[in-house]
């Protein structure tokens, strides 16, 4: 006889998620998949405690890859003019700022398709000097190779940054300079190499439900979930590929929220782009459905972000505080 089928409860760290679980985690009535998340949520984190992120562009503008939600792709045409890689001490500067604001986590992103390895020597000294602050360092360079990995793992970084952006089925429609399975080789490369993955993906670009549920499934199906997760909602920016994409209602981004909660119970799930132009009855939906990250600041690499007091003011309404760095 063949053996019975594992029973899992909700909260039970899994990486066997079928396709058809998650498009019915996404089918739940909501009142019943936020109860799910919430639950779900409670197992693993304080329930009204945030982690606080801040984002830095330390080089802008000029990329070669084609992302067609991107406003510093080189493929559009959006009045964003190229800059060189930041000065370290001018980095540091901001990190400082950050930490005093109450960042614990100092996320710097450089638009390339790949560091060259002379580009890693600045990077790992500015990653050693935001270390040196006391904060947790996260960078997002593109595609790394192996030794990259290993370079920026021997400078103490605690965490890569490489989306999916969607799901598999979707991605040419957004992408065409590299392939999923690029995302997913350097994925391995820092996974590796010792360092933890932030990966998530964008929602609201022309995608079906059926392909939101085709990223959180090829994220809950790795050998490791991330270790933070960012959920982004599409920054409209004009004269870029997606920029005139339909909005996407906000209830189903807060589904997906709850769907990557339940199905990566342990994992920062980061309520990322897209805050500035959520109410902040969305962004409390967030919350409810297990979102426990945000970025903090007015600005996303070049989008713009809600101002520190505001988020102030909400998370006073919510009653949510900021985790500290040792939670």
């Amino acid at each position: 006889m063949n053996a019975p089928a594992p029973e899992f409860r909700d909260g039970t760290v899994r990486h066997d998620w079928t396709r058809d679980e998650i498009a019915q985690l996404f089918a739940l009535p909501f009142a019943d998949l936020i109860f799910r998340s919430q639950t779900v949520h409670r197992q693993h984190f304080a329930a009204n405690e945030v982690q606080i992120s801040t984002l830095l562009s330390i080089k802008t503008g000029g990329c070669p890859e084609d992302c067609g939600y991107c406003s510093q792709s080189a493929s559009h045409e959006t009045g964003l003019k190229a800059s060189k890689l930041m000065e370290i001490e001018k980095v540091l500067a901001d990190a400082r700022t950050a930490r005093d604001a109450g960042a614990t986590r100092f996320c710097m992103g450089a638009a390339w398709r790949s560091p060259k390895d002379r580009d890693l020597d600045a990077v790992c000294a500015m990653v050693e000097g935001v270390k040196a602050l006391g904060m947790e360092t996260c960078v997002t360079l593109g595609m790394l190779t192996g030794p990259q990995a290993e370079r920026l793992k021997g400078a103490g970084l605690d965490y890569y940054n490489h989306n999916i952006d969607t799901s598999p089925e979707y991605y040419t429609e957004v992408i065409t300079t590299r392939t999923f399975q690029d995302r997913l080789d350097t994925l391995e490369h820092v996974r590796n190499a010792g360092i933890n993955v932030c990966c998530g993906g964008i929602v609201g670009m022309g995608e079906e439900e059926s392909d939101r549920a085709g990223m959180i499934h090829a994220l809950a199906t790795l050998p490791s979930h991330p270790e933070s997760v960012p959920i982004n909602a599409l920054m409209k920016v004009k004269g870029t590929k997606l920029g005139e994409s339909a909005a996407l209602d906000p209830i189903d981004f807060v589904r997906t929220i709850a769907v990557a909660r339940i199905t990566m119970p342990k994992s920062f799930v980061r309520l990322s782009a897209g805050r500035d132009n959520m109410s902040d009855e969305t962004q409390a939906l967030c919350f409810l459905a297990g979102a426990n990250s945000i970025f903090y600041g007015t600005k996303l690499l070049t989008t713009p972000n809600p101002k520190e007091s505001h988020d102030h003011k909400l998370f006073e309404k919510l009653g949510v505080t900021p985790m500290a760095l040792d939670s």
